[in-house]
């Protein structure tokens, strides 16, 4: 299937629309705030949002990197917003949150990939709304374990970090990251962290890979202790960016789940509309000790 052809019945989504995705549009303008769903184009945003649910971006909204899948806007990013932290957190507390999912752009001219901004957004977040769950979704900040560290100093409950896709796609997909490099990460993520914390990673389909090579990713990362798995659809968000080789049909999610739970992982979420933080409490559930957040 090529991608100038229409999608599947199985891939429509309903229009954003209603009053919760009205109300978390304003509390994100108000706070001067980005979210993920908007800047990525997600085709889950009108779920998420009419539910209360959102993933905030930090660090701006202007990546260092260009992947072929992203529609993030590249380019040189803004002055450091000291004050981003403190307003992710009050956002979180008045949403009501039981589960506060936090990612960001790339911003790899930073000495730390902004893994302090990180850090104090769960702190902050934290010390508001001491009965939510804290998920990040991190960059591989150059391989630099020591601002690794950083993050998980403050101890995220769940720490996640995306392959996206398969080694030989990665000159294409992110030409900026290195296969190995993610997995090294997750690697020491899982050494570094306390057995409470979960990690987690996701990748795309429909990009060009072999089911073969899709199996290999599922194998490595089922070795780096990784706990959850996310497998989703890639979605062309413009024609700018990379095409959609195919499309998966659900059967075939759910076989892909079959296998990757063989391998080992705790919770696997296998679907055409996936995404790594779609669902992200519902993923997280029965895997997050009571005792993690007391």
């Amino acid at each position: 299937m090529t991608a100038t052809a229409s999608r599947p019945p199985w891939l429509k989504v309903r229009f954003p629309a209603g009053n919760g995705y009205q109300h978390i549009q304003d509390l994100m303008r108000a706070k001067d705030l980005h979210t993920v769903c908007e800047e990525a184009r997600c085709p889950n945003i009108g779920d998420c949002w009419s539910r209360g649910t959102a993933t905030f971006m930090i660090l701006g909204d202007t990546c260092t990197r260009s992947c072929g899948f992203c529609a993030v806007k590249t380019g040189r990013p803004g002055t450091l917003d000291r004050g981003e932290p403190a307003r992710v957190a009050l956002a979180v507390q008045q949403m009501g949150l039981r589960h506060a999912v936090i990612t960001s752009v790339n911003r790899d001219e930073l000495p730390d990939g902004g893994a302090a901004i990180f850090a104090e957004t769960i702190r902050l977040t934290r010390l508001m709304s001491p009965g939510t769950t804290i998920e990040v979704l991190i960059p591989d900040f150059k391989g630099n374990l020591d601002a690794l560290r950083v993050v998980i100093d403050v101890s995220p409950e769940i720490l996640n970090h995306n392959t996206e896709t398969v080694p030989r796609l990665y000159s294409t997909v992110r030409p900026q990251a290195r296969y190995q490099q993610s997995l090294d990460v997750l690697a020491a993520a899982r050494r570094m962290a306390s057995e409470r914390t979960v990690t987690k990673s996701g990748v795309m389909v429909g990009l060009g890979e072999t089911r073969d090579e899709l199996l290999q990713v599922f194998a490595d990362l089922a070795a780096q202790g990784v706990d959850i798995l996310t497998v989703g659809q890639y979605l062309q968000p413009t024609p700018g960016h990379l095409p959609i080789d195919r499309y998966y049909h659900p059967d075939e999610f759910a076989e892909l789940k079959q296998e990757a739970l063989r391998l080992g992982f705790r919770h696997v979420e296998s679907g055409p509309l996936v995404r790594s933080s779609y669902h992200a409490e519902e993923q997280a559930s029965g895997l997050i000790s009571v005792e993690s957040i007391s």
